[in-house]
Formats: structure tokens, C-alpha cells, sequence
């Protein structure tokens, strides 16, 4: 065996390795949402479920709010990644084809806003919706979640952008099409696999945020799924370990079935949208 092909082997094996270090967290708490009672408070683990049940599924779904809170979070996450999709994309066509006074300190600025801890925006940011009476509101927590989204979505884009040549929009305008209708035709579609990986990234980090809506929606049939799952959690001797890894699993389900919907259109995007000047 050659040095290449033992050192391809060994780069294969860490990445198995690392694959499985970071699903086994999943496949445990699949696998402990169809255990009996008594196999997860065992002394002596086990990796399958000897007896599957669905009980931990029902004692989840019986457990108040949890379709008002399915639909506040559908609602937040596809509202705040619908405009941070929109407003990211016209601010990195701005950051990519024009230049103009303060541009490098507007980038500068959207970078210095991902380096800043959420925790620390807690207590600001609840002042101003508090001021504005849009704390307990479905309207408060997609604002707070546009700052953080957004600007990773504006960094991210321009960089997507910067790979389409301008022939391609000169050649159009050429052939009779106007900006605007260079710009539908031939931008946005050849930037879709940006659009789909930055959207990904907004749906995953609205859907599994905590913490601001923690603070911020207080009434239980508008809160989102992430704070209902937080209801499961009590002292070690009061939680209900299997239901709340039934909930955990049916709270993961939307960003997977979400992932499985775009991938192929991730692929087929990344490989139509390869241009060569």
C-alpha cells in the first residue's frame, strides 16, 4: 500500500470517527424515546429498545400547547427566514456590484455583530420590544431573530454573487433584456445554491433558538416548540427522560424533513450554477 492511499485510509477513519462521535447523541435519544421505563432507568444501559413503545410519544403529544406551539414556530421561522433571505440578498447584490461611501465599514459592522454573545443582547433588546409593547409577541421574537440571521446571511452572499461574471448581465442587456430583467433572469437563479445553504442555516438556528424566546413569550400557546420542550425538565428525580426524548424527536423532525426537501436542490444548484468565464 502506498503513502497516499494509507493516508487517504487514515483521513477516512477520522471521519468515520467523527461521524460517529457527533450522531451517536441522535441515534441515543431516538433510540431512548421507544424504550420502556424500566430499560432507560436501568443501572445497565442498552443501546436498542428491547421492547419498542410508543407510550413516551403519547404522554409527549398529550402535554398542553404543543400544536400552538408547532405553528408559532413555523410561523417565526418562516417569516424571519423569508426577509432575511430577501433583505440578504439585495444588501449583497449592493456589497458585490457597487461601490459607494462607507461600504467597508458597513462590512466591518455586520462582521462585529456575529462576534457579539446573544446572551449579552438579552437585557437590551427586551428594553426596546418592552418599549414598543412587542414583548409576548410572535412580531418581537422574528426581530430578534433577524439580528442574528441577517447578518451572517449578508456576509455569507456576497461571496456567492462574486463568482457570476458580468458578461453574463452585459450579454443579456445586449440581447434586449432590460437590468431588471437581467438581474431575475440570469443573477438570481445562477445565486440559488447561495440562497438555499444561507436559508438552511436561518431555518436551523430560528428553529432550535431558546434562550430569547425563553425571555420573551411568557403565554404558553405563544410560545415556540424549543421553550415547550423545556417543560419536560425538572429535578433528576422528576424528569421524564422518555418523554422528553420523544419530544426532542419530534421537535427534530421539521429540520430534517426540511434538509431532505433542499438537498437536491443544493446539488443540482451548485453544479448548474458552475460558470466558467
Amino acid at each position: 500500500m502506498s503513502v497516499r492511499n494509507a493516508r487517504r485510509n487514515a483521513w477516512n477513519v477520522v471521519g468515520v470517527a467523527i461521524f460517529v462521535v457527533m450522531i451517536f447523541p441522535v441515534f441515543w435519544m431516538v433510540s431512548t424515546a421507544f424504550k420502556s421505563d424500566d430499560q432507560i432507568n436501568a443501572l445497565t444501559p442498552t443501546w436498542f429498545p428491547l421492547h419498542p413503545t410508543l407510550k413516551h410519544f403519547r404522554d409527549a403529544l398529550a402535554k398542553p400547547y404543543f400544536w400552538d406551539d408547532v405553528k408559532n414556530s413555523v410561523i417565526v421561522v418562516l417569516v424571519t427566514v423569508t426577509i432575511a433571505m430577501v433583505l440578504a440578498f439585495l444588501a449583497a447584490v449592493a456589497l458585490s456590484k457597487y461601490r459607494f461611501t462607507g461600504r467597508k465599514l458597513f462590512i466591518v459592522l455586520v462582521i462585529g455583530v456575529q462576534m457579539l454573545p446573544g446572551a449579552g443582547l438579552i437585557i437590551p433588546l427586551y428594553v426596546v420590544l418592552a418599549r414598543y409593547h412587542e414583548v409576548n409577541t410572535l412580531t418581537g421574537v422574528i426581530l430578534v431573530y433577524l439580528t442574528g440571521v441577517l447578518p451572517f446571511s449578508v456576509w455569507t452572499l456576497p461571496g456567492f454573487i462574486l463568482g457570476i461574471p458580468k458578461d453574463l448581465e452585459e450579454a443579456a442587456m445586449v440581447d434586449g433584456s432590460t437590468r431588471l430583467g437581467a438581474f431575475a433572469r440570469i443573477l438570481l437563479p445562477l445565486v440559488a445554491p447561495g440562497l438555499v445553504a444561507t436559508s438552511v442555516f436561518a431555518f436551523i438556528t430560528s428553529w432550535n433558538e431558546y434562550i430569547f424566546a425563553r425571555v420573551l413569550l411568557n403565554d404558553g400557546s405563544k410560545q415556540t416548540i424549543t421553550v415547550w420542550l423545556s417543560y419536560f425538565l425538572g429535578t433528576s428525580r422528576e424528569t421524564d427522560w422518555g418523554a422528553l426524548m420523544a419530544a426532542s424527536t419530534l421537535t427534530a423532525i421539521p429540520v430534517v424533513v426540511f434538509f431532505l426537501l433542499i438537498q437536491r436542490r443544493i446539488a443540482f444548484g451548485l453544479t448548474a450554477g458552475a460558470v466558467r468565464g
